[in-house]
């Protein structure tokens, strides 16, 4: 091995999916990690348009050779629409060529840190670990549910081990037991995390609260910001809930000096529209648009409490890594792990319920959640085993 070499990570892969809830995890870990401006972004993207909406379910290599047959096939008939796959500006993932860097580059620059994020990247991660085990350390986020022995390191939240639990089994047919995933506790590999890894760190929160410092800062106190998400399989809830939330907002307006609203992309229509109805001309609500910049971080750093509904995981790790006061909606409505979260939030006291009573000039404080922190620690950890570090 060339002297030169000194076993010091100096640059990071991220591989996305085009998800901004995955890529968001991976881009906070490396960042946490000192690679703000040392990371490459590569994203593996499914085909776009036409029939490929029904195709999802598909392992992403087989919907990718079968998108390209029926395009061969149909042609410019009326079932194809135009070809879409990633961003212009973000590469597509291409294993064998991240491989053979990491190798090639590897007595020089040292080893290659690549972090990745949701299902569809794990193919093409695991393929660039196996042709570059020497030169490669790999972290994925979020469980890939099989053959964990193909990562350096796997951090996934806690609750993704919910169905292990006497509870759990208990809701499970005996004979669909043997395909649900994980099949067993977390192994040495594995990293718990209580929710999601994100980017809205002490760094990002003190640059969004100067950007933001104009729109915000001016506000009458305390700052009420409501996160409206949308509803999903495990998550489900439709207008009652909203018509809830808006009965919930009037009762506590008198104790709140102004009231921020945001919706996520998620958001349907028919839920937007109550809100927006009941809201729009009421002096002390303002409700964003969707127009021009997205105030999320700036809500972040100056709001003084939040109502999120109990969709979103990721959308609560960040506000819960706040210590502000967070209030929840929705979360009885929400099953399987996704029930098991809330909980733990609510044991933990980083989150409580949205009953309407609140008086929202009281605050109330909690250790805040530090996952994406603690997880590059651990990382960190797991790289010096290896004989490695990372260069500061």
């Amino acid at each position: 091995m060339p002297e030169i070499f000194d076993g010091v990570i100096r640059r990071a892969v991220v591989i996305g999916n085009g998800f901004a809830g995955a890529e968001n995890q991976s881009i906070g870990l490396v960042r946490a990690l000192g690679f703000s401006n040392r990371h490459f972004l590569c994203r593996v993207t499914r085909p776009r348009g036409g029939i490929n909406r029904w195709l999802k379910w598909l392992p992403i290599s087989i919907h990718k050779k079968l998108d390209s047959v029926i395009r061969m096939i149909c042609c410019k008939s009326r079932f194809q629409t135009p070809h879409k796959i990633g961003l212009s500006n973000v590469l597509e993932a291409d294993a064998h060529h991240i491989a053979r860097m990491a190798r090639e580059t590897f007595p020089k620059d040292g080893p290659l840190l690549v972090v990745a994020s949701g299902r569809d990247t794990i193919s093409v991660a695991s393929s660039i670990k196996r042709l570059a085990p020497e030169n490669v350390f790999l972290v994925q986020i979020q469980h890939p549910r099989f053959h964990l022995n193909r990562f350096d390191l796997v951090i996934t939240p806690r609750h993704d081990y919910y169905p292990l639990t006497p509870h759990a089994q208990r809701q499970i047919p005996w004979f669909l037991r043997r395909w649900m995933t994980p099949w067993e506790p977390p192994g040495r590999n594995v990293v718990l995390t209580v929710g999601a890894l994100h980017q809205a760190d002490s760094t990002a929160l003190r640059g969004a609260a100067s950007a933001w410092h104009d729109e915000l800062a001016t506000l009458p106190k305390p700052l009420l910001v409501v996160n409206v998400g949308g509803p999903t399989g495990n998550c489900p809830y439709g207008v009652d809930l909203v018509k809830k939330l808006v009965f919930m907002l009037q009762n506590v307006l008198w104790s709140c000096g102004s009231i921020r609203v945001s919706f996520s992309r998620r958001t349907p229509e028919k839920i937007s529209k109550i809100l927006v109805k009941e809201f729009a001309t009421n002096p002390k609500v303002q409700i964003w648009d969707g127009e021009g910049p997205n105030p999320h971080m700036g809500h972040l750093a100056w709001a003084d409490a939040f109502v999120i509904t109990a969709d979103s995981v990721s959308m609560l790790s960040e506000v819960c890594s706040t210590g502000k006061p967070v209030y929840v909606i929705g979360a009885e409505l929400c099953t399987w792990k996704f029930a098991d979260f809330q909980n733990s939030l609510q044991k933990q006291g980083v989150a409580r319920p949205f009953t309407g009573k609140e008086n929202i000039t009281e605050s109330w404080s909690y250790p805040p959640l530090n996952d994406t922190a603690e997880a590059a620690s651990e990382v960190l950890a797991a790289l010096a085993q290896r004989g490695w570090t990372i260069h500061a």
